[in-house]
This record gives C-alpha cells, sequence and structure tokens, in this order.
C-alpha cells in the first residue's frame, strides 16, 4: 500500500514538472499581482488598492488622474464611497490611492453604512469623533486645511503633522471629502 502512494506521488511530481516545462505558467498562482508596463519618461506607476476591480500598479502618464487611475483599474466596485475621491484629482507618482468603501468591512452582509466626516468641510469637534483623531489632531486638520485649501485626496492628510501611515490606514474608512 505505501509503495503505491508513493508511487503515484512520483507521478503527480513528474507530471507537475512536465507541465511546468512545457508551459511554465501552468501551475503558478499570481493572486492580486498586476503586471506594471514598461515606463518610459512621461509615465510613472501609482498603485490603487480598496474598491476597485482590479487593485495594483499600473503605469499611466504624468498627470494622471484618479479617473485615469480608476479606469486603469477596471472601475469601481459598487460598494466604492464616491465621497472619498475627486476624479479630477491629479495623482503623484509611486504613491498608492485608497478608495474607501461606504459600508462597515467587519459586517458580514455588508450592508451597514458607516459614520464618516468630512475632512474638508467639519469642525474640529466632529472629526474627533473618529477613533484615531485626537482633539489636537482635529485642531491639526482644520489648521492644515486653512493654511493650504482643501485636500484633494484621502492620502493628502498624511501631509497633517501628527498623521503617519498607521494613523492614516486607521482612519481612512471613516473620512471623506466632498459631499
Amino acid at each position: 500500500m505505501i509503495k503505491l502512494i508513493i508511487g503515484a506521488v512520483i507521478v503527480t511530481v513528474i507530471t507537475i514538472g512536465a507541465f511546468l516545462f512545457l508551459d511554465p505558467s501552468v501551475g503558478i498562482a499570481k493572486i492580486g499581482t498586476q503586471d506594471v508596463t514598461e515606463v518610459d519618461s512621461h509615465s510613472f506607476s501609482i498603485s490603487v488598492e480598496g474598491e476597485v476591480y482590479k487593485p495594483g500598479t499600473y503605469s499611466l502618464e504624468e498627470g494622471a488622474t484618479m479617473a485615469d487611475l480608476i479606469e486603469a483599474a477596471g472601475g469601481v466596485t459598487s460598494a466604492a464611497d464616491d465621497r472619498a475621491y475627486y476624479e479630477s484629482a491629479v495623482l503623484q507618482s509611486n504613491m498608492t490611492y485608497y478608495i474607501a468603501s461606504k459600508y462597515d468591512p467587519l459586517d458580514v452582509c455588508g450592508s451597514s453604512e458607516l459614520d464618516k466626516v468630512n475632512i474638508n468641510i467639519d469642525n474640529a469637534t466632529t472629526l474627533a469623533t473618529v477613533n484615531g483623531i485626537s482633539t489636537s489632531l482635529a485642531n491639526a486638520i482644520v489648521t492644515y486645511r486653512s493654511e493650504n485649501g482643501l485636500f484633494s485626496t484621502l492620502e493628502a492628510v498624511m501631509q497633517v503633522s501628527g498623521i503617519g501611515s498607521a494613523t492614516y490606514k486607521k482612519i481612512r474608512n471613516y473620512i471623506y471629502l466632498h459631499a
């Protein structure tokens, strides 16, 4: 019986090896990856994650907008919060942009809409209701916004002193940009 099992394993390994020799792409799963095309002098890489059909890294022309990135990623899903991005926002090279969900990711049914705050309009008291935004951070957001203008992407909130990558990832599902 053991000889039969060992024989079956050997035959399976040889068969897989033969298929890989004939076509190296057989049997290699590329889950969640996106090939980046060759970049010329007028192109740059931009990544997108969140509520798009094909998250990944894309090569776009200089001056590309969020609409261009969303189109390259196959569009937004029905769960995307359209208040959390401006299609006309001009993107920066080598950045990762996030398309937020309007629903609570912990809700199995996906029907509970998240309570969110508007980082471009809401006052410091309202901003501080988000877990991860302290009163001092809320005041810093309001001050930054009044000195530098409105935020054009969710990622721009990381320019506020005190908001790093970890805080941004904690709050990005609970903020939006426009009504």
